[in-house]
C-alpha cells in the first residue's frame, strides 16, 4: 500500500485568534514495504501528520491519497481505507480494557463481524508478532502484565486488524532498555517477515538508525529534508539547527575523526564503527596501512 501526501496543511483552531499552522503545504510519498522513521523536535507537526495518515484528522487544505483514493474524498468508503492503516497511539496500553488479553485483541476484529474462527486465528497471530505465548498470556488480565507487555497487547490488538500500513507515535515512550530492546525486535521482524509499511514517530535517533529505511525530517510544521539514514545522520549541523541530535555513534564517529582518525562522514551504526576502528588497529598493527590517527 503507498501513501501520498500532497501539499497538507492543518490549521488548529481556524477562524480564532488561536490559530496555529501545524502543517504547512506538506507533501511527500510513502512507498509500499518501506520502515519510515519520522523525526523532529517538539511541535514540529509529526503526530499532526500520521494522525492524518489513517484519516483521524481532515486537512484545511491539501489530499492524503491512499493508493490513489483520496481520504477524504467525495464518495470514499473512508472506513474501509482506515481499517488498512492501523495507528497505535503514544501510551497505547491506557486504552486496554478488557478482562482478558485475547478479549482486548480481538475487539477490532470482532466489530468488524469477523467468524469465530477468523478471530482467534488474528489473535494467535498477532500474539505471535509481539512475542506473548497464547497458551501462557491469553487468558490472563493485560493489567496484571509488565508495562512492556501491556504495551505489546495494544500493538496486537491493532495487528490484528491486519493493516497493510502500521503507524506508531513514540512506541517505546517510558519503556525501560529491556522493554524497548522488545518492542524494536518486535518492528524489526514484522518488517522482515510481513513487509508491513511501517511509519514510526521517535525522539530516538538511535531507534532510528537500527529501524528505518528512510527517514523525514520535520520542522515547524514542514518537511525540512527526507533520505536515508546514512544521508541524513551524515548532516549533523542540520540536524543541529532542526532541534535534534545525531546516533551515539555517528556523535563518536566526528570526536574521533576530530583526533584525527581517518573515518568516513557517514558512519552512524555501532557494528560499522567498531568494523571500521577494528580495520584501522589491524593495519596499524601488521604496517601494512597507515596509522589510525
Amino acid at each position: 500500500m503507498s501513501i501520498e501526501v500532497r501539499n497538507l496543511t492543518h490549521c488548529y483552531a481556524e477562524g480564532s485568534a488561536m490559530r496555529t499552522v501545524a502543517l504547512d503545504n506538506v507533501s511527500l510519498t510513502i512507498g509500499n514495504g518501506e520502515f519510515i522513521g519520522i523525526i523532529g523536535h517538539t511541535g514540529s507537526g509529526k503526530s499532526t501528520l500520521v494522525q492524518h495518515l489513517n484519516g483521524l484528522l481532515k486537512p484545511s487544505s491539501g489530499q492524503v491519497l491512499v493508493d490513489g483514493e483520496d481520504l477524504n474524498g467525495e464518495g470514499v468508503n473512508r472506513r474501509a481505507l482506515r481499517q488498512r492503516i492501523g495507528l497505535v497511539f503514544q501510551y497505547p496500553e491506557y486504552q486496554l480494557f478488557e478482562e482478558t488479553v485475547s478479549k482486548d485483541i480481538a475487539f477490532g476484529p470482532k466489530n468488524q463481524g469477523l467468524p469465530k474462527e477468523e478471530i482467534d486465528a488474528r489473535v494467535r497471530y498477532a500474539m505471535d508478532c509481539v512475542h506473548l505465548d497464547y497458551e501462557k498470556y491469553s487468558e490472563r488480565s493485560p493489567f496484571e502484565l509488565s508495562g512492556g507487555q501491556m504495551r505489546r497487547v495494544a500493538i496486537a490488538g491493532v495487528l490484528a486488524m491486519r493493516p497493510s500500513v502500521l503507524i506508531l507515535d513514540e512506541p517505546t515512550a517510558g519503556l525501560d532498555p529491556r522493554g524497548r530492546d522488545r518492542i524494536l525486535t518486535m518492528l524489526e521482524e514484522l518488517h522482515a517477515r510481513e513487509n508491513v509499511t511501517i511509519v514510526m514517530v521517535s525522539h530516538s535517533m538511535d531507534d532510528m538508525a537500527r529501524l528505518a529505511t528512510r527517514l523525514i525530517v520535520m520542522a515547524d510544521g514542514k518537511v525540512l529534508a527526507t533520505g536515508t539514514p546514512r544521508e541524513i545522520f551524515a548532516q549533523e549541523d542540520m540536524m543541529v539547527s532542526a532541534g535534534l541530535g545525531v546516533p551515539a555513534a555517528a556523535r563518536l564517529c566526528r570526536a574521533l575523526r576530530e583526533k584525527g582518525y581517518s573515518l568516513p562522514a557517514d558512519l552512524y551504526r555501532p557494528e560499522e564503527l567498531k568494523e571500521h576502528l577494528l580495520r584501522l588497529w589491524k593495519a596499524a598493527g601488521s604496517g601494512k596501512g597507515e596509522s589510525p590517527c
